[in-house]
Order: C-alpha cells, then structure tokens, then sequence
C-alpha cells in the first residue's frame, strides 16, 4: 500500500477552451510539463464561459481561456490575483469554397454583413465560448445586429461539432485557426475571411484563488502557470505545428 501511495502522482484540473483541447495543443504541452514537473494535468475543456464558471465555483486550479474582458472581471472579482498572457493565434471566417455571399477578404464586419443580408446560413457556437463572445462582438460592429438573417442558427456546441455541421450543410462559421487546422472533416470548406486585426485572439492564464477556495492546489497550480509563461513552456507553444504551420504564437510577458 504504502508503493502506491508513493506512486500517486500530483495533479491539478485545468479550465480550459475548447480550442486548446481541439488543436491537439494540450496533448503535446502537458506530456512535456509532466516530464519537467512530476504533475499530471487533467483537463476540463468547455467554451470559456463554462470554464469560468467552472474555476469560479473552485472546481478547477488553473484557468486558461481566451475573452480578455470576461478574464480580467474574473480577477477583479477575486478569484485570481492576476491574470498571465500567454500566447495568441486568430480566428478565422470559414465557409464553403463557392462563397455563394461573396465574403471573401480580410473585413469580418463587412462579411457578417453580407452572409446577414443574403440570410445565408451560419452555425453560432452560441455557447458563452471566447469563439463565440468574439462572433457576437463583430455582429455588433454590424448594423444588423438585431437581424442576423434567417440562416443563423446556434448549436449550443463547442468548435469541433460546429464545423461538422457547417460542413455538411454548407454554411459559414467563425472559428479559430487552431481548430481549423487540426479540423479533418473539412470537405468543401475553406478560410474566406483572414487577416482583419480585429480576429486578433489572445489567451490568458490565472491561477483560482485559495482565498476564495482553499481546496485549490497553489503550489501545483502555479508551478504550471510558471512553466507555460516561462522560457520552455513558451518554446513549446511556439514548436506545435501542423503540417508545418504554427499553430498557436507565445507571448508572455514577465
């Protein structure tokens, strides 16, 4: 008995975004945070809302998700004492090859215009996720936010299943590029709208407050913030690839 209480490793739950787990980002970082630390990670990945629902209710020790404004009400009120930057990629509006609209570019706005105007059909996470906090401040940009057109509709779903759907039905949809790139199911789909400064997608960390729950495991918890802000964890952000294209870009900074 007492070999395998010795041989029960740390661990610590991460909240995190459906797109760090639909990359594939965390099954490459958390194998090589193990070999460095001795603690296994289990993560919880939701939209971020979810997740900071989750880390909220002390359900989670670390945080990692990607809505700056919901991130940093998060520390305000508490329950992290400072939220860490740590990498960024972009999102991207992807649609069927034909662009039956037309919005092929690098205007988001102008294009969430168009598939508005036409009622063209587009899959919303509609989920509280960063994706889809991101979708619904571009839709406000808009002057058709009130009418999003008659093909909107919301899967309540995360990343993955919502370029299932859009796939097989032809429809537009707003994504990460991590995602995307990892997203094999593609068929017809392809990016239509990059490059607008406002796709800009960055991701922050935090460690939940012991004040607020002491069943948080501290020690642990930070010494993975530590590690995925620090020099090797920043270099092995920047080392995930797929295909040869970079995935996620870290920019942490001390």
């Amino acid at each position: 008995m007492l070999a395998g209480a010795g041989a029960m490793a740390q661990s610590i739950v991460v909240a995190s975004t459906t797109s760090t787990e639909q990359s594939g980002l965390f099954s490459f970082l958390l194998p090589e945070f193990k070999k460095a630390s001795g603690i296994d990670v289990k993560v919880v990945a939701l939209g971020t809302g979810q997740a900071i629902d989750m880390a909220r209710r002390g359900d989670a020790d670390v945080l990692f998700v990607h809505d700056k404004v919901a991130e940093e009400k998060f520390v305000a009120d508490g329950f992290a004492a400072q939220r860490k930057e740590v990498m960024y990629n972009d999102f991207v509006l992807v649609g069927p090859r034909a662009d039956p609209v037309g919005i092929k570019g690098s205007d988001v706005v102008s294009a969430f215009k168009k598939i508005a105007s036409a009622n063209a059909e587009f899959i919303s996470r509609g989920d509280k996720s960063g994706t889809h906090a991101a979708e619904l401040r571009f839709w406000k940009m808009t002057d058709t936010d009130a009418n999003k057109g008659t093909g909107y509709k919301e899967c309540g779903c995360g990343m993955g299943p919502a370029l299932n759907i859009a796939s097989s039905s032809g429809a537009y949809a707003l994504t990460d590029r991590g995602t995307w790139l990892n997203f094999k199911n593609r068929g017809e789909m392809t990016v239509l709208v990059e490059g607008d400064k406002r796709l800009f997608n960055q991701y922050g960390v935090m460690l939940v407050s012991a004040t607020k729950h002491p069943q948080v495991k501290t020690a642990e918890g930070q010494k993975f913030v530590d590690w995925v802000t620090g020099p090797i964890g920043q270099a092995a952000i920047a080392r995930y690839a797929i295909g040869g294209e970079q995935l996620f870009f870290p920019n942490a900074t001390h």
